[in-house]
């Protein structure tokens, strides 16, 4: 790694990038974070997820509507519905624009339920996982394909309310003469139990310690068995029953100075390792390499994705076009290329907490095939 650790990379951040802001090194750590989240995002838009994910949406409790939580991804049973050309002078693309499709007249739409939101503003800025309305037990997102010199296309879907994966980012920066953010083990805590509390897979902790799994049926019988055999089971069938309320949890923490190893686990990591189906660790040589290639020392194709950066830490609101939700069009598409050509090296930058002995390849082949369940007779 270019740096000695993320928590000196952090302070250069705060040095060259964050210097205006009166505390500097808050503003780095958050900028770190919404890294983080980017990371993960465009690592999902690779594996081929794009068109099943939705951002901060409010998940509820398994039985419990009455509580939800907002998670930073979840991904959904999603049905294509229309795919539209548009030309580049219609611009920007609205919640309302994208309505008046037939397509979507058809489903006579309240006008009090779409959204205020741009798919692809004036400015070219891009609203990740764009959503144009939300219905009873479902909502419509819409998705940029390509937008060239003079014409650009979207594509428009319907996401069932309730996902069958979510994943959650989790990073505290470690202040000033400290071993740890104190913050840390609450952040655990939070993951922890929305993890726990989200899916009708429940986990049982044994009397010699190992975890079992319990599912109820509709006949109020009980399966269970060992809890990661019995979610094998259950992403592997196609019984309602099983998969209608179940939710494959992942975590994903980041920086060595908190959370420590892999290999060497502190009681932070521990929680979050038992809650969570699946916890990757982001390395920080993963991060560090990410820095450095895309804002430090950004190679022609990659100035997009360091100019969009800079302009949104000026100290001015506002002007933001690096995060999640929304980005800069040109650092879109150098992100989803740089993702793609470095792929190999990318996936070597997740660490696998949890569960022990399984590869990144394994949640992405569980991911897969649960993207590609037959949903609509899942959730009559």
């Amino acid at each position: 790694m270019a740096y000695p650790s993320l928590d000196k990379l952090q302070k250069v951040l705060t040095e060259e990038v964050f210097h205006y802001a009166k505390d500097s090194k808050k503003a780095a750590g958050r900028a770190l974070g919404t890294l983080v989240e980017i990371i993960t995002f465009y690592a999902i838009k690779s594996w081929g997820l794009e068109r099943n994910v939705a951002i901060e949406r409010a998940l509820p409790e398994f039985g419990n509507d009455e509580i939800t939580h907002n998670v930073e991804y979840s991904l959904h049973p999603s049905t294509p519905i229309f795919t539209a050309n548009f030309n580049r002078s219609t611009l920007p693309i609205t919640s309302k624009k994208i309505a008046k499709n037939e397509a979507l007249t058809k489903l006579d739409i309240p006008k009090e339920s779409l959204k205020s939101t741009s798919l692809l503003s004036n400015d070219l800025i891009l609203r990740n996982s764009c959503t144009v309305c939300n219905l009873q037990d479902s909502f419509i997102n819409a998705y940029l394909h390509q937008l060239n010199k003079d014409e650009g296309q979207y594509s428009v879907a319907k996401l069932h309310r309730r996902p069958f994966a979510v994943f959650e980012c989790k990073r505290v920066g470690v202040e000033e003469g400290m071993r740890k953010g104190p913050q840390t083990i609450e952040k655990a805590k939070q993951g922890a139990y929305v993890a726990r509390t989200v899916s009708a897979l429940q986990k049982i902790r044994l009397t010699n310690g190992s975890i079992g799994g319990l599912i109820q049926k509709n006949d109020g019988s009980f399966r269970h068995d060992d809890y990661y055999n019995l979610m094998a089971e259950i992403i592997a069938s196609n019984d309602p029953e099983l998969l209608s309320r179940f939710i494959l949890t992942i975590g994903i923490v980041s920086n060595h100075g908190n959370w420590f190893t892999s290999e060497n686990h502190n009681k932070e990591l521990k929680v979050l390792a038992q809650s969570y189906d699946w916890l990757l660790f982001l390395t920080d040589n993963g991060i560090a390499q990410f820095i450095d290639e895309l804002l430090f020392h950004p190679v022609k194709e990659l100035e997009p994705v360091k100019n969009a950066f800079l302009v949104s830490y000026t100290g001015e609101k506002g002007v933001n076009q690096f995060t999640k939700v929304q980005i800069s069009l040109e650092a879109d598409v150098a992100l989803q290329s740089y993702f793609k050509t470095h792929s190999k090296v990318i996936e070597g930058w997740f660490n696998i907490i949890a569960p022990a002995g399984k590869s990144l390849a394994v949640l992405k082949e569980e991911l897969n095939t649960l993207k590609n369940k037959d949903w609509q007779r899942i959730h009559i």
